[in-house]
């Protein structure tokens, strides 16, 4: 079986490199070819377009950033949507939208494609660690088949049901985690104003049921003030969108939601658009933090 692989960023990168260790012979196209590099190989051709890319593989994986880049690649000049086989499978995990899901279904369903919506949650180390979880919307049969290749990149498949429910339950998934990390920030704003230190909000807060648990992994980065990325900021504030489209186009008010993503919007005018999404906090202490990270 040949596997093609198209988004190599942070994520895709390491799910493709773990299905490599795997055995599965790779070919892989990404806008830029040095991040290819690392795969290329025995086991691992580059191909010049999404469209030469589908005319030699049996499965097809999409780890994009937005939509627009998933439509590009899959409907584009040179997409690949036209190029595949009838009933080869295309795996999208990419963070999209449920309706743009269900869009691209449709169009697969035109060309005989079988179309699986696989998000992903976990940090770049949890995709390098193969411990992603995959939640998928697709028929069964379809999930069966890429069951194998799924757990060379995950340790946990949640069949969500149908198109487009794996990107469902994203967007409620990166909503909880976009809205408790600003929420976090915020509190630790208020305490610190209040006069109590940094590290005495960390100790007391952190394993309590007011703090979502995924802060925690959070906390050297907000200590040290060094932001590596593991899942970027803009890319929250683009899930939280998302969410705030969904939520429009089902008639659900997000009011949270809607006020939350601005603060993240803000941030990234504010310079923190590359960091990662953790860094709201520093955001959120504005020009005092540093002050304020230094009180015992």
């Amino acid at each position: 079986m040949k596997i093609g692989f198209i988004g190599l960023g942070i994520m895709g990168c390491r799910m493709a490199t773990n299905l490599q260790k795997h055995g599965y012979p790779l070919v892989v196209f990404n806008r830029t070819r040095t991040k290819a590099e690392p795969l290329l190989g025995p086991c691992g051709a580059f191909s010049d377009s999404p469209a030469k890319l589908a005319q030699q593989v049996d499965v097809l994986f999409t780890m994009l950033a937005h939509p627009d880049a998933v439509e590009e690649a899959a409907l584009g000049e040179n997409g690949f949507l036209g190029s595949l086989k009838p009933n080869t499978l295309w795996v999208d995990c990419s963070s999209v939208n449920p309706s743009f899901s269900k869009k691209m279904a449709a169009e697969s369903a035109r060309h005989e494609i079988h179309f699986i919506d696989a998000p992903v949650t976990g940090s770049a180390p949890v995709a390098a660690e193969a411990r992603l979880i995959f939640w998928v919307g697709a028929d069964r049969a379809d999930l069966e088949k890429i069951r194998p290749l799924l757990l060379c990149m995950g340790n946990k498949i949640v069949h969500t049901g149908g198109c487009g429910m794996g990107t469902s339950m994203k967007m409620v998934i990166n909503l909880l985690l976009g809205t408790g990390m600003a929420a976090f920030a915020e509190a630790m704003e208020l305490g610190q104003g209040l006069g109590l230190s940094q590290k005495m909000l960390f100790d007391s807060l952190l394993g309590t049921p007011a703090v979502a648990p995924f802060v925690a992994s959070k906390r050297e980065k907000i200590e040290s003030g060094n932001y590596e990325v593991e899942f970027p900021l803009r890319w929250m504030q683009k899930d939280m969108q998302l969410a705030s489209v969904s939520a429009y186009e089902t008639g659900v008010a997000l009011p949270i939601t809607n006020v939350t993503k601005e603060v993240y919007r803000l941030a990234m005018r504010g310079g923190h658009e590359t960091a990662d999404f953790s860094a709201i906090y520093e955001f959120a202490m504005g020009d005092n933090g540093k002050e304020k990270k230094a009180q015992p």
